[in-house]
């Protein structure tokens, strides 16, 4: 899942052995008139300096409850680059933003031109924001701004794992949605939005869409993918969860404990090497003393916090630990946690705490990312003395993420009705191709494996002995954004699973 970290993963691979299939050269043939089997779009140009040129926008209609489709509709902020070769067109690429929360507008505008440049005319890029998000219909829950902060909407523990105050935040937050969300904010869910994908893709005119999805888009692609098979071309899922119906959002969640005590040596090894000597940042000198530096110093300002240079927002443990959270994403982020650790082992310095743990959320925003996960799946009942446990065991076996990943949410608390998630199946078209990173602090690999067996031969693996979050264009990854760009503009697919290397 995606956080208000950056995404600029600094990668190389080279080629592992390759050898691959063709599946579906031939070009995608159109179903009809775009807008004659859906809604009609209404393009207009939406390019911005320094963006894509030839940038088009629109509004696309969706009904609010798709069992009344003729019913109160809603609208969709949707985007589109068009081939410069339209004679190499084959058919439209769908970007499917990760999250959720993630806007599908402003990944377009980061990776787009990397991606115009790979796809080499063969399709026209489309992505969308998903209800709740950008140019799209909102809603929100009101919340305090207390309640909006990474640090408070996660369920950080109590310094002694003590969990009463998360327990109350969650009812509150819980309360909150459901009095000022209304039906639209019951509306965010993974279903809707592959419902939605489909009414964009009857708009487009496409009888089939390919797709790049990227971490929990991942999951909305397979879900897509199970729904309608029949639609999808070439499919790209990149950094993929666990898929069990049963848990969803809740799994992923949990998912991180482990997630981040795979990619913490990367850091441990950036930390302690001598390179960092020069810039002040080495904070150790072997990458073994770094874990346990690191978890005394959240202990202690667990104990002591430290006023920052965010007036009325001290770093605290949590604060520490959820940056340290965020920076594992990319190599580049690394410097960030690096220095906030070193501002609060001194006592001169006024740490200055990173944007996306220094302040709220917009209020929207919390809403969006809740709410879609909670909508999902029917999460247990609030159980104080369970969650404790939970969280008490959880703590001893990964301290680095110091139990929040199992502790009681909004989403125990939550009163929307659920509706029966999917199940990923191997039955469908063997046009999948999954890539991955090995030490993934969001989406763990053991989460993505358990996609790759769910799939069977639908899909073929990439793995990438890599670290971070985030494996396609403009992270370096030379073997797996190779090995993915053929696939999407040639068909040719690894006829087994493969590993890039180094």
């Amino acid at each position: 899942m995606t956080t208000y970290a950056h995404r600029t993963l600094l990668l190389a691979l080279s080629v592992a052995t390759l050898a691959t299939t063709v599946t579906a050269a031939a070009p995608v043939a159109r179903a009809e008139a775009p807008g004659t089997n859906g809604p009609a779009l209404t393009w207009r140009p939406c390019a911005e300096p320094g963006g894509l040129s030839g940038q088009e926008c629109a509004q696309l209609p969706v009904p609010l409850d798709y069992r009344d489709p003729d019913g109160p509709q809603i609208g969709l902020a949707v985007t589109r680059v068009r081939s410069e070769r339209p004679a190499a067109r084959r058919g439209t690429l769908l970007v499917i933003p990760g999250g959720p929360g993630e806007s599908g507008l402003r990944r377009l505008k980061s990776e787009g031109p990397a991606l115009r440049k790979a796809m080499a005319g063969a399709y026209d890029l489309v992505s969308f924001d998903p209800r709740g998000l950008g140019g799209s219909t909102r809603a929100g829950c009101a919340l305090d701004a207390a309640d909006r902060h990474l640090v408070t909407l996660r369920s950080w523990p109590g310094p002694d794992g003590e969990i009463a105050a998360n327990a109350a935040r969650s009812r509150r937050i819980a309360e909150a949605c459901r009095h000022h969300g209304g039906a639209v904010l019951r509306s965010f869910s993974t279903a809707n939005e592959v419902r939605d994908i489909d009414r964009l893709r009857r708009a487009l005119g496409e009888e089939k869409l390919s797709a790049w999805a990227h971490s929990y888009g991942t999951y909305v692609g397979s879900v897509y993918a199970q729904k309608y098979p029949r639609h999808t071309d070439r499919w790209v899922l990149e950094s993929t969860d666990d898929p069990d119906p049963s848990r969803v959002g809740r799994g992923w969640l949990a998912n991180m404990a482990p997630g981040a005590d795979d990619r913490f040596p990367d850091f441990a090894a950036w930390a302690a090497d001598p390179a960092r000597e020069s810039e002040g940042l080495r904070l150790a000198r072997r990458p073994e003393d770094v874990r346990p530096l690191f978890l005394a110093l959240a202990a202690k300002l667990d104990r002591e916090p430290k006023e920052s240079g965010t007036p009325g927002v001290p770093l605290t443990g949590n604060r520490l630990r959820q940056a340290l959270q965020n920076a594992l994403a990319s190599d580049g982020l690394f410097a960030e946690v690096g220095r906030l650790v070193r501002q609060a082992q001194d006592p001169a310095a006024v740490p200055v705490l990173p944007a996306a743990v220094a302040g709220p959320m917009p209020d929207q925003d919390a809403a969006v990312v809740m709410a879609t996960v909670c909508n999902d799946v029917r999460w247990p009942a609030p159980s104080v003395p369970a969650h404790r446990r939970a969280v008490t065991a959880d703590r001893v076996r990964h301290p680095l993420t110091a139990g929040m990943p199992v502790n009681i949410t909004p989403c125990n608390f939550w009163k929307a009705p659920a509706e029966r998630p999917t199940r990923i199946t191997d039955d469908g078209p063997s046009n999948i191709l999954m890539v991955q990173n090995r030490r993934d602090p969001y989406t763990p690999y053991s989460g993505a494996l358990k996609m790759r067996r769910s799939l069977g031969d639908r899909a073929r693996l990439v793995t990438l002995e890599h670290g971070g979050h985030g494996a396609y264009l403009s992270h370096g990854t030379a073997c797996g954004d190779r090995t993915v760009t053929a696939f999407l503009t040639t068909g040719r697919r690894p006829q087994t699973d493969i590993r890039c290397t180094d």
